[in-house]
């Protein structure tokens, strides 16, 4: 670099430059500060000299890299870390992202070296000395250092082995956490007066983090909503059990506004779920209750801070965490019980009435009168719950807010109905107040959906309607449809006879099972288009998946005699036989009239799934016409969804539910004739000539007819079915794969089905591919196996990258290594066959797989998570079965093949890592056994591997301190 200004005008334009060509150009120049340790001190120089912040932001980013990536020395740390204290200590007022930067290499220095030396874990000292200076900058710098370093501490590091990061994290929260959390209550105290509001955000930051903290190494989800108990030491315990940790938070909640106000929330929604033990006594813990329920309660009475969104959705939270952390009987004994449970359902109410604003919040609101709830018949003593005053009305509440949200309307894309996992946070916990009170609920639900379905019913029969309002219709019954589903599914609770509530189970259904005769009915029968029809039938779906599991088949065959009495009353359907017909018709009229609802098709075919992978559910589903029609006549004619090629993923799932009814029957006369729609697909492709083979028709063929016997392949779990298969495919079929495969390698639309195909007829599950001792069968599947993956690779290889490399090459590339590494695991074929008689199957194909291997840089095999799997199993396989094919490579191959190991054992995947270290301990042995024994080297593939030590003799030590280093226990 001539100099510090040409330096600082690369800088500018890596930054700042909206001319990739020339940010490109200035990051290749100037990558050599962050991977050559020797420009380490240029970095000093240019904190120390340069002007503008992106120079300043190069020199610490860079030095944030060589310390994260390489193994410094313990003195040029420490100069790092001194240097970097005194700089901000001393250096003026600098940009914050650069002001981030540096405080985020100080506290990534002192975590890699806190067990190098003691003066690293000094931080904190260094850190309160910036607080006690009287500019309120220092004063900041202090906040920030702790607020990094704590979060530092607690995430884990590409550089660091996860068992390495837990012992440092463990010594960090034994000797400093507390002293940090300290501080931050007490900067919250002298600081309650600050005019900015900045100096406080990052006092309550400090506070949450510390709270935040993962004490047990749990790695808790910090995105998940919920974390559960927090497992605070118990040196904490005189801290908070102080009132006054409590009240500050509830006092910075009052004093300030949003975001301050909301991290005030968050803290006390951490310390509401402090572990049981951590208090003294009972009384202490009381105590601590009664100073949560007082403070929520002042917040409801005010309504302080509530308008605003956040604030609200986290006070909401607060509140769930009662349902989490305390029982009822210890609630209905505090002092004020009884307002601060009425605030709470007028709270309740009011966001339920609130729908458009506190959807997402609404969860934790009922989760806490679950809670409350099932909590009932364990309630002992006097005190009144007073649960029966307001949970009636909470349930109304809900019913109606969601018929208002429906009225008002949505956007097609914002319908909660389309939401799966809102619908399901919202329908856990409702059906426990359903069933609180259930006669009161289900007559209520009842006479809520009467008169919406007699108007759906009556629209059917006319000629024209107003498709508006019957949207609104559709999705008025389609949230009743799912809360029915959602009560049927927790099936019952305690306080209520079984027999009632299954005569009650039983009028909600009889009104869904009224509704289905509707829906397709009519003018019903011309709506399968509408979004809001579709809803409605996968809300229909939902029920009768939620209806299976609780009444019909293998466990309920003798436990549902009031229900089904009950049905047989008001609908006829006196067994699970009948009620069974009544799901198979929907399931086939859905299949027949959606073409194009991908939801609805995938939808269908799950619940059809089960019905036909259940032992019970699947016997009886053979006695059905239905079922024996569609058994019979699987194809597009009948289901034109199988002609959709958007949909064209979902006919695996169809073909293995068909191959599951086909299997149940040990006939191999009704296998052939219901495989007779996919053999003349077969006839067609194989009578194509091929110079026709590229055209449209071959390709969709193609696709579809791997896709079904994917599915097929995937029902076979026993040797007889898999048997059926394998002689209807071989020899007959296998050629169609090596033209499709020869013809299609440019396309991954024919070759990923094609490919995945072959994975799964392959994959020796339940010993299914067993073949007699003196069949040769195993023996030619790997033949073919072996054609088809040398043809894939020869040509795949010789193609150009493109722009989607994944898509393009890599996707299919591990695919063709699972195929293999299952093929060489399977234990049905005897390899010592092809050598002895001078077949080259095996030697070829695993040339072709090693190519393909070589030709993805490790960069990118790493960074893809299924390419990296496929990868590792690979290579565990080959080192454990096939060491001698890789002990053959020449010296540099065989070096990269080691040293990806190497950086595979010092990934955070376990399962990874542990194949790795399985492959180095093949390879170990292997060297132990021929090489160590005092005698020289006899066999090729131990001479070669002692050639390769000659060339590489540093190479078991470095493999063998990468593994103490990567799997040192906590």
């Amino acid at each position: 670099m001539e100099s510090l200004a040409q330096l600082e005008a690369l800088c500018e334009r890596l930054y700042n430059s909206q001319d990739s060509a020339e940010r490109a150009h200035a990051e290749n120049t100037l990558k050599c500060f962050s991977v050559n340790t020797d420009y380490i001190s240029q970095c000093q120089y240019i904190l120390d000299n340069a002007s503008t912040p992106y120079s300043l932001m190069l020199a610490s980013s860079s030095l944030l890299k060589q310390v994260t990536d390489h193994s410094l020395s313990l003195q040029l740390r420490l100069d790092i870390r001194n240097y970097l204290i005194n700089y901000l200590a001393t250096r003026g007022p600098l940009p914050h992202f650069v002001n981030a930067s540096l405080i985020l290499l100080l506290c990534r220095v002192t975590k890699f070296g806190w067990f190098d030396d003691d003066r690293f874990r000094e931080v904190v000292k260094e850190a309160t000395d910036f607080l006690s200076q009287a500019s309120s900058d220092h004063y900041e710098i202090g906040l920030k250092i702790l607020n990094q370093l704590v979060s530092e501490m607690n995430q884990p590091n590409t550089g660091l082995p996860p068992t390495h990061h837990r012992r440092v994290a463990c010594s960090f929260r034994d000797q400093s956490l507390f002293q940090i959390f300290q501080i931050s209550l007490t900067s919250l105290s002298q600081l309650k007066n600050d005019v900015t509001g900045r100096l406080q955000e990052l006092a309550l930051s400090l506070s949450l983090k510390c709270l935040s903290f993962d004490f047990v190494g749990t790695s808790i989800d910090e995105s998940s909503e919920e974390f559960g108990t927090i497992q605070i030491p118990s040196s904490w315990r005189s801290v908070l059990e102080d009132p006054s940790t409590l009240q500050i938070f509830f006092d910075y909640y009052a004093i300030t506004t949003s975001p301050c106000s909301k991290e005030a929330l968050e803290c006390l929604v951490r310390l509401a779920s402090a572990r049981r033990s951590l208090f003294i006594n009972d009384a202490a813990r009381s105590k601590f209750l009664a100073h949560l329920m007082t403070g929520t309660k002042e917040i409801l009475q005010t309504g302080r801070g509530l308008a605003d969104h956040d604030n609200y959705h986290e006070y909401c939270r607060l509140l769930g965490r009662f349902r989490v952390n305390y029982q009822l009987s210890e609630l209905v004994n505090v002092e004020g019980y009884s307002d601060w449970i009425q605030l709470v359902a007028e709270f309740t109410l009011k966001s339920l009435q609130s729908w458009q604003w506190a959807s997402s919040s609404v969860y934790y609101l009922l989760g806490l009168w679950s809670r409350l709830v099932t909590s009932v018949p364990y309630l002992k003593g006097e005190a009144p719950s007073l649960l029966d005053e307001f949970v009636p009305k909470i349930t109304e509440g809900f019913i109606t807010s969601r018929f208002n949200s429906v009225q008002a309307g949505f956007a097609d894309d914002d319908d909660p109905l389309d939401n799966v996992e809102l619908l399901q946070d919202q329908l856990d916990c409702f059906p426990y107040l359903c069933r609180f009170q259930y006669q009161t609920s289900s007559l209520y639900i009842i006479t809520t959906m009467e008169p919406i379905l007699q108007a759906y019913t009556e629209r059917a029969r006319l000629q024209t309607a107003d498709n508006s309002e019957l949207a609104v219709i559709e999705a008025k019954l389609s949230w009743i449809v799912h809360i029915i589903a959602a009560i049927l599914k927790i099936k019952q609770s305690t306080g209520c006879s079984m027999e009632s509530q299954e005569v009650l189970d039983a009028e909600l259904s009889a009104r869904v099972l009224q509704l289905i005769n509707v829906t397709d009915s009519g003018i019903h029968s011309q709506r399968y288009g509408e979004l809001s029809k579709q809803r409605l039938d996968r809300a229909i779906l939902t029920f009768f998946q939620h209806f299976r599991k609780s009444y019909v088949g293998d466990q309920a065959v003798h436990s549902s005699k009031q229900l089904y009495a009950r049905l047989s009353e008001l609908l006829g359907l006196g067994d699970h036989l009948l009620l069974l017909n009544v799901i198979v018709s929907k399931i086939a009229t859905n299949l027949k009239c959606y073409t194009e609802s991908e939801e609805v098709i995938n939808h269908t075919l799950s619940l059809f799934l089960e019905l036909a992978s259940g032992y019970m559910t699947g016997k009886l589903l053979l006695k059905l016409d239905a079922i024996k029609f569609i058994v019979a006549n699987h194809t597009k004619e009948h289901f034109p969804f199988l002609e959709e090629y958007r949909s064209s993923r979902s006919r695996t799932t169809f073909y293995y539910t068909i191959g599951w009814l086909i299997f149940m029957e040990d006939s191999p006369v009704k296998f052939k004739s219901s495989m007779e729609p996919l053999l003349q697909v077969f006839v067609r492709l194989e009578s194509t000539p091929d110079s026709m083979f590229r055209t449209d028709a071959v390709k969709y063929a193609l696709i579809g007819l791997m896709r079904d016997l994917r599915g097929i392949a995937m029902a076979t779990n026993s040797r007889r079915t898999y048997g059926l298969l394998f002689d209807w495919m071989y020899p007959a079929h296998m050629p169609v794969l090596l033209k499709g495969i020869s013809h299609w390698t440019d396309t991954p639309e024919v070759t990923t089905p094609l490919l995945k195909f072959t994975a799964e007829f392959v994959l020796n599950k339940a010993q299914r591919l067993t073949f007699d001792s003196s069949s040769p069968n195993g023996i030619l599947l790997f033949r073919e196996v072996s054609k088809l993956i040398v043809a894939y690779g020869t040509r795949i290889l010789s193609l150009p990258n493109v722009a989607d490399i994944y898509g393009y090459k890599y996707k299919g590339i591990w695919i063709c290594l699972t195929i293999l590494s299952r093929a060489l695991a399977g234990n049905y074929v005897n390899f010592g066959v092809f050598e002895l008689y001078g077949d080259r199957a095996l030697s070829d194909v695993l040339d072709i797989a090693l190519k393909m291997t070589l030709s993805i840089p490790l960069a990118d095999i790493l960074a893809f998570r299924k390419l990296t799997r496929a990868y590792f199993a690979f290579l565990e396989v080959l080192f454990s079965s096939h060491i001698v094919f890789i002990l053959n490579m020449d010296t540099n191959t065989f070096m990269h093949i080691v040293g990806s190991l190497e950086s595979g054992l010092k990934g955070l995947d376990t399962n990874i890592s542990s194949q790795c270290a399985s492959a180095v301990d093949n390879l170990a042995a292997f060297y132990f056994n021929n090489i160590t024994i005092g005698e020289p080297p006899t066999s090729p593939a131990a001479i070669n591997l002692a050639r390769h030590i000659a060339d590489c003799p540093n190479l078991f030590p470095e493999v063998r301190q990468t593994i103490l280093y990567y799997s040192t226990p906590p």
